[in-house]
């Protein structure tokens, strides 16, 4: 059995005694904490955690952490982390003044993914989304989740989907996979978009199914992108072949996103820049979890989702990264907290929670991930010395992260 020891941390930030598997509104600014403290892991698990004076003497690795915090692995529960190339050239636009929305009308944003991704091999798609899931490994991510929806063909989307496979195959943190076939409306599809949500339903989602290529299905609900009609259509047919609902609302307009969303027994919806009392009221009385993606908000300069209001009403605020090569083209989910206190007015406690224990939520791998419990996996990163929670989101661009622990083993970058 091997197992690793670390001794003196300064403070070990969501220890559970007994864990919960998702925190909601007030609770959200309660982060249970321990200073002073040991945490040991055995083989991948954690198997005890405590006050220093009881801490073991002995342990096949054992690491120092004085004046250091000790967290569970971020969960980024909403990524598009598969893509063949950058789009800096949109960011230029967008700075000459073009919007999101115009600059998809003119063939550009997902359907410019489209085209370079149906050019590209998998072996080399593979390849560029190895380095970037390392990249997120190594600012803490430790779980996460994965869509397609830059294929928009068949083939295609099963190319990513594989991709995403042979991800997991290798991968030293679990992945979930959300097939995303209604991204938008290809370009052959323009003036028959009926027939591409038939080609979803009747040709993509078996495929998909027959394979075993993902856990869940997402639509882009969303004004230019799929109605709230077409969007049902989808999910039920989504259902009917096992994957559940995890779909794109109310990013560009209050598009009723959110209330398909609810009404087709969605885990989450995800974005919610745009939405009111109502949705929020909806939300409130359901299971259905909000996702927020602040990174995208700041990035393509639009309206943050009301998180406060969000918290104030009771909800159980989830907050992801949304990497993706036009509109967040980062994955580091310690900015993604940063941003949620600084320009969402989240408390760090609350951020923290939202990034982590209902992160794992949201991928449901709540049992295994998201805070530190005897039994979970020994999925964890040691921060530099630091003297205060509230140091994640102040030192906005200073990497935090010291050293990250894999299944109980210290991870090296390859």
């Amino acid at each position: 059995m091997a197992t690793l020891l670390i001794r003196n941390i300064g403070l070990l930030v969501q220890a559970e005694k007994r864990p919960r598997p998702v925190v909601s509104g007030a609770e959200m600014a309660k982060l249970p904490v321990l200073p002073h403290a040991f945490l040991l892991a055995e083989n991948d698990r954690i198997a005890a955690f405590g006050p220093m004076e009881r801490c073991p003497e002995r342990a096949d690795t054992v690491l120092d952490a004085t004046g250091r915090m000790v967290f569970p692995s971020w969960c980024d529960s909403h990524t598009h982390l598969v893509f063949a190339a950058p789009r800096d050239e949109e960011f230029v636009d967008r700075i000459r003044g073009l919007s999101y929305e115009e600059i998809a009308r003119r063939g550009g944003g997902i359907l410019n993914s489209a085209r370079r991704l149906r050019q590209m091999s998998e072996d080399a798609l593979l390849e560029g989304a190895w380095q970037r899931l390392c990249e997120v490994i190594a600012q803490g991510t430790g779980a996460i989740e994965i869509k397609s929806g830059y294929g928009l063909s068949v083939e295609s989307e099963l190319k990513m989907l594989r991709v995403i496979r042979r991800l997991k195959a290798i991968s030293p943190i679990p992945i979930k996979a959300t097939f995303l076939g209604a991204h938008a409306v290809p370009e052959e599809y323009r003036s028959r978009r009926h027939d591409y949500i038939d080609l979803i339903i009747h040709q993509m989602l078996p495929r998909v199914a027959e394979e075993r290529l993902a856990e869940y299905c997402d639509v882009f609900c969303d004004r230019g992108f799929f109605t709230p009609q077409e969007t049902e259509r989808i999910l039920q047919a989504a259902w009917q072949y096992g994957l559940k609902p995890k779909i794109h609302a109310n990013e560009l307009a209050n598009s009723g996103g959110v209330q398909v969303g609810v009404a087709n027994g969605a885990l989450s919806v995800d974005h919610l820049e745009c939405v009111g009392a109502e949705e929020i009221a909806l939300l409130r009385d359901s299971p259905t979890l909000p996702v927020l993606l602040p990174v995208c908000a700041f990035f393509l300069g639009i309206p943050y989702a009301p998180a406060r209001q969000m918290l104030d009403a009771g909800l159980p605020v989830v907050l992801a990264s949304d990497y993706n090569p036009g509109s967040a083209p980062s994955g580091r989910m310690a900015f993604v907290v940063s941003l949620a206190c600084i320009q969402m007015k989240m408390l760090p406690e609350e951020a923290i929670n939202a990034a982590t224990l209902n992160g794992a939520r949201a991928i449901e791998l709540e049992a295994d991930y998201g805070s530190i419990a005897v039994g979970k996996k020994a999925n964890l990163f040691i921060t530099r010395p630091m003297t205060s929670l509230a140091q994640i989101p102040y030192f906005f661009g200073t990497d935090p992260i010291e050293t990250v622990i894999l299944n109980g083993r210290v991870w090296k970058q390859p």
